[in-house]
């Protein structure tokens, strides 16, 4: 996708709403305007607008539209999930599991809990970014009442083993939480055969709009998760407030398009990442992270050895692509994910993520290629 002469190569950080999902939205905002709360025909062709997208994701998902409550996006759902299920369960235990390459939305979550009281394992992960399903069965105790792994990274890529970790939680009478954010979409996701308890994602990151999320709580394991947002009783009251609905009708056409679309497309864009991949690993001193790992279609990231890490991106001025996540990106400090992984800090700043979508085309990638390549010849030139 080529904006401006400048080529976006940044998906996982979001992605443009797609026209089909525009024209969904757009009669929300001066025709069929009503409030999904209303006791009216205008509220009540809100209400059956809402309840048509919840089962447009349901289908994606494969759950039932009862088990989706709206939010703002996936940083909120994160934090009602969280918080939500810990005032509920926390007479049966304080102590939750989850790993050091989470998003910032757990990790940083979960510092508030360790904050009021909670015990916090943080597993640690491999060169790879694969967790030790033996440590993490070693470490759930008779006080565990929570794990949380992401199904997807959003910084490498990797696909957690999300079944089989589930079956070494839910052996042990324990509850499991996933972030699958950067997976839907991209990758099938079958809620019902995954068995997870609590799920949280975002449709900005599926060509809908920005400001609207999911939290997904399984019925049939029969998850107890408080509110903590009130005000309206909306969402079941679970999560109270006027809801968006111009946003919610958004994301369910962006489901729908996914559920169709999504494996031809998924596809093509994994042989336009592995020919960026092969364009690019031949350069001295480059190393693709979490290369021999299950990995999304569309996401790779890229280390280049004795760089100016901190010119990389600046340098790279015609293409967006990322350092790690967008939520700290800003910040210029080594990914928490990579340093996780065992690089150094030189190294995981002189790294790329580099994540692709639909409008990424083969003239994008041979493009970008040559730029990075060019750049990174220069950069060694530079006295570090």
């Amino acid at each position: 996708m080529t904006v401006n002469n400048k080529i976006y190569l940044d998906y996982n950080a979001t992605t443009p709403v797609d026209a089909r999902v525009l024209d969904t939205m757009l009669p929300c905002f001066n025709e069929k305007f009503g409030n999904a709360g209303s006791d009216h025909i205008f509220g009540w062709d809100a209400e059956d607008a809402v309840e048509h997208s919840r089962a447009q994701i349901a289908k994606l998902l494969n759950c039932r539209s009862s088990e989706i409550i709206f939010t703002s996006g996936a940083t909120e759902a994160a934090n009602l999930a969280l918080f939500g299920f810990t005032k509920s369960n926390k007479s049966k235990g304080k102590h939750i599991i989850t790993a050091k390459t989470e998003h910032k939305a757990i990790l940083d979550t979960m510092k508030v809990l360790e904050d009021d009281g909670f015990k916090i394992t943080f597993l640690d992960v491999d060169a790879e970014g694969n967790i030790d399903l033996n440590e993490l069965e070693q470490t759930i105790t008779s006080e565990t009442i929570l794990v949380c792994i992401m199904l997807a990274n959003n910084e490498t890529g990797l696909v957690h083993p999300i079944k089989e970790i589930g079956k070494i939680v839910h052996g042990s009478g324990v509850k499991l939480m996933s972030d699958i954010t950067q997976a839907v979409g991209k990758i099938p996701v079958d809620l019902k055969e995954m068995n997870l308890d609590l799920a949280v994602f975002s449709s900005h990151k599926i060509y809908g709009p920005k400001g609207v999320g999911v939290l997904y709580i399984n019925k049939k394991n029969k998850v107890d998760v408080e509110p903590h947002i009130f005000g309206g009783g909306q969402e079941k009251g679970m999560r109270a407030g006027t809801l968006n609905v111009p946003g919610i009708v958004g994301f369910g056409k962006a489901a729908e398009i996914a559920y169709s679309e999504m494996e031809e497309e998924s596809n093509r864009i994994e042989q336009l990442r592995n020919k960026m991949e092969v364009l690019l690993e031949y350069v001295e001193g480059a190393g693709i992270n979490s290369k021999n790992a299950h990995r999304l279609p569309n996401t790779t990231n890229i280390s280049f050895k004795n760089i100016a890490g901190n010119l990389l991106l600046r340098k790279l001025n015609s293409l967006a692509v990322s350092r790690g996540s967008a939520c700290s990106s800003n910040i210029i400090k080594p990914s928490h994910v990579l340093k996780a992984m065992g690089l150094s800090d030189e190294l995981a700043l002189s790294s790329l993520r580099i994540s692709l979508g639909k409008q990424t085309t083969e003239a994008d990638i041979d493009f970008a290629a040559g730029e990075i390549k060019k750049i990174v010849n220069q950069l060694k030139s530079v006295v570090l």
